[in-house]
């Protein structure tokens, strides 16, 4: 027979049915001496059926709650091998659970009468190592304990065991991991994660601790330190997709394409894909959406992101570069090409999200991709909503270059990044948005997407309208988007109804159009860009009238699209009287002048000189908008998002990361 490790023989123990510190009393102060063996434990629970299992369940729970007393030991290295035995165990027992065997798991680790206590004695243990001056090797061990515990099931909700990290709160240890920078920089990253898990635990059957308390809290430097754990992880991201980028550009792709000419360049460009990141955004959805105080947040400015502290990679398996020599951050490099002046080294973590969202909302074709793409439009639908978010994105003082990442796309130049102007923040919104109208015009249309997206434009311009912002941005970009987007929904009529209900975002389009219309004289930049809207309409008449004569068709047949489609006809009143208003006043002054093409300047001309005779009909309820609501609308997508979350965070809980050689470093004065 091969000889097995000590430790192994003593695992065989507890695997009968006999007490094994009958025989050897010291077995337990033996047992967290040895170095723990992962594999054979878990291997071992999982190997055996429920049956079998419930016989030695006496010592389970004996071996359950020997880890929780050596918690408290005063020697390192009983606690880290009772940590990690604790993960083995977890695991162990649900990976059993997960067939057939329908016992219940809090049973088998600690018995019923006992779980309550346990429990208590474990949170409470774990609460004071995070909490404590000691080592750092050891807090990361009880984060990714209770990364474990929480990920444990596919469902976190059916995690019944989080009944007790619930009711033992450890939201102040989180708290204070984030609040204080060396175990942020350390543990950042977990903590967040953690958080963001915790806050989604039967999040609308029952009163859930951790979202109560997150929504109160106030303290500046843990919000800022949450949020500086979020702009780094999602500045990580979008620096490696932009090296990605750079690697494509010069290497093999770029001297093929250049030889075959584009055909291929949409296959070239799918090929960068870096992992999307959802459990990182979840945190800052949540953030942004149950505490008012962390809209502050996102604006606040960091010089230094990616300079001065590590960067905290998703997969804990990557060692973290030591301080001082992480490549800065794109933000940092612009600033040599640009003249150097205040605003070019500043970066804050709304313009982090905005970058990382412009890469992310690109190809919404991979399921992951397309779930990141919704949670931004989300969350920028609930900063868009947020009255203080808005006074800061509409702020004139506050301006920056933000450098969105374009599509490339056949028909038109690729942007230079050099001449971006300094511009306030809701610029980069809207530019993202009319980025994504323009880009996404498929046959796989994302509908879902399409319709997040005109309310994010509708919203911004309520509070404009609201509070007389007048915001000097190129409305014309927005407005030739939004009239694409309607010739696309008309020229895929057919196609598209087969799945979507198209007249609902019809509808928001002439809507948007006629908040311009109705309003545009309170917020739009100058008279003269008043005048260019209605150049635009009348430009463009052909495509207005095709959606009247389509949505007429409609709604005078009696099919399943009437309703939806009358109130298109309506909507369409003054888009319809400024064009049969003006359109003769344009041909026949033409006709007077002999001038067969009218230049735009003629044009606005006549414009100008027949406003006075235009009637237009006061239409109600274009500057009201239906809040965001999560419980009622997004519940389902969220079950899912962080199904997939917790299937993801489990895979990469990574215990040999913490090696026991490092650990016996750290702790090599055992007395």
């Amino acid at each position: 027979k091969p000889l097995k490790e000590k430790v192994v023989l003593m695992y065989d123990e507890i695997f009968m049915t006999e007490d094994p510190s009958k025989c050897s009393p010291r077995f337990w102060e033996e047992l967290f001496l040895m170095k723990v063996n992962l594999e054979y434990l878990e291997g071992k629970l999982e190997s055996l059926d429920g049956e079998e299992l419930m016989k030695i369940k006496d010592n389970i729970n004996c071996l359950f709650q020997h880890c929780i007393q050596a918690l408290g030991e005063e020697h390192p290295i009983r606690v880290v091998n009772a940590l990690q035995t604790l993960c083995a165990l977890i695991r162990g027992v649900h990976q059993k659970n997960k067939s057939t065997s329908g016992f219940d798991i809090i049973n088998m680790l600690m018995g019923f009468d006992k779980a309550e206590l346990c429990m208590k004695n474990l949170m409470e243990s774990l609460d004071s190592l995070l909490c404590a001056e000691g080592s750092e090797s050891l807090k990361s061990l009880c984060l990714k304990l209770l990364l474990c515990l929480v990920t444990v099931t596919d469902n976190i909700s059916q995690n019944t065991i989080l009944e007790y990290v619930m009711i033992n709160s450890i939201f102040e240890a989180i708290l204070q991991i984030l609040s204080h920078p060396p175990s942020r920089r350390e543990h950042g990253y977990d903590a967040v994660v953690l958080l963001a898990l915790l806050v989604n635990y039967r999040k609308y059957e029952s009163v859930n601790p951790y979202i109560v308390k997150l929504s109160i809290v106030d303290d500046e430097a843990t919000l800022n330190g949450m949020g500086l754990v979020i702009a780094q992880a999602l500045s990580e991201y979008n620096r490696q997709y932009k090296d990605k980028e750079e690697e494509h550009q010069s290497g093999f792709f770029s001297a093929l394409t250049n030889m075959v000419g584009s055909m291929f360049i949409a296959d070239a460009h799918e090929k960068i894909s870096v992992q999307t990141n959802e459990a990182i955004l979840l945190a800052l959805y949540e953030a942004v959406h149950l505490n008012r105080n962390f809209i502050t947040v996102l604006a606040q400015s960091h010089p230094e992101m990616g300079l001065v502290t590590t960067p905290v990679s998703p997969a804990p398996t990557t060692p973290a570069t030591p301080l001082g020599t992480t490549p800065p951050s794109s933000d940092v490099i612009s600033s040599v090409e640009l003249p150097l002046d205040a605003d070019v080294q500043t970066s804050n973590l709304l313009i982090t999200f905005l970058k990382y969202s412009s890469i992310v909302m690109q190809d919404t074709k991979d399921e992951h991709r397309l779930h990141s793409g919704k949670l931004c439009l989300i969350i920028l639908t609930c900063i868009a909503e947020d009255q203080y978010a808005n006074a800061f994105l509409h702020d004139d003082n506050m301006n920056f270059r933000v450098n969105l990442h374009r599509m490339p796309m056949r028909h038109r130049k690729k942007a230079a990044d050099k001449n971006l102007p300094c511009r306030p923040l809701v610029c980069a919104v809207l530019d993202l948005m009319v980025e994504f109208i323009v880009t996404h015009m498929m046959k796989e249309f994302p509908m879902d997407l399409y319709v997040r997206c005109i309310q994010v434009v509708h919203k911004l311009l309520c509070y404009q309208k609201k509070c007389r912002v007048r915001l000097h941005y190129t409305w014309r970009e927005l407005w030739s988007a939004l009239i694409n987007l309607l010739k696309f929904l008309m020229s895929n009529e057919t196609v598209l109804l087969a799945k979507h209900n198209i007249f609902t975002l019809a509808l928001m389009i002439v809507n948007l159009f006629n908040m311009f219309i109705t309003y545009g004289d309170t917020f739009l930049p100058t008279p003269s860009s008043y005048d260019e809207l209605y150049y635009e309409i009348i430009r463009m008449h052909q495509s207005f009238d095709n959606l009247y004569s389509m949505v007429l068709r409609l709604s005078t047949n009696a099919g399943q699209w009437k309703e939806a489609a009358s109130k298109v006809t309506h909507a369409l009143v003054n888009i319809r009287a400024i064009i049969n208003h003006f359109n003769p006043k344009i041909e026949s002054y033409a006709a007077v002048n002999h001038i067969s093409q009218l230049s735009e300047e003629q044009v606005l001309e006549v414009v100008r000189a027949n406003y006075d005779t235009l009637t237009l009909k006061l239409q109600d309820g274009l500057d009201q908008y239906e809040r965001y609501s999560e419980q009622h609308k997004e519940a389902a997508f969220f079950k899912e998002l962080v199904r997939s979350i917790s299937t993801n965070v489990r895979r990469n809980l990574a215990f040999h990361t913490l090696s026991q050689e490092v650990l016996l470093k750290e702790f090599s004065t055992i007395s």
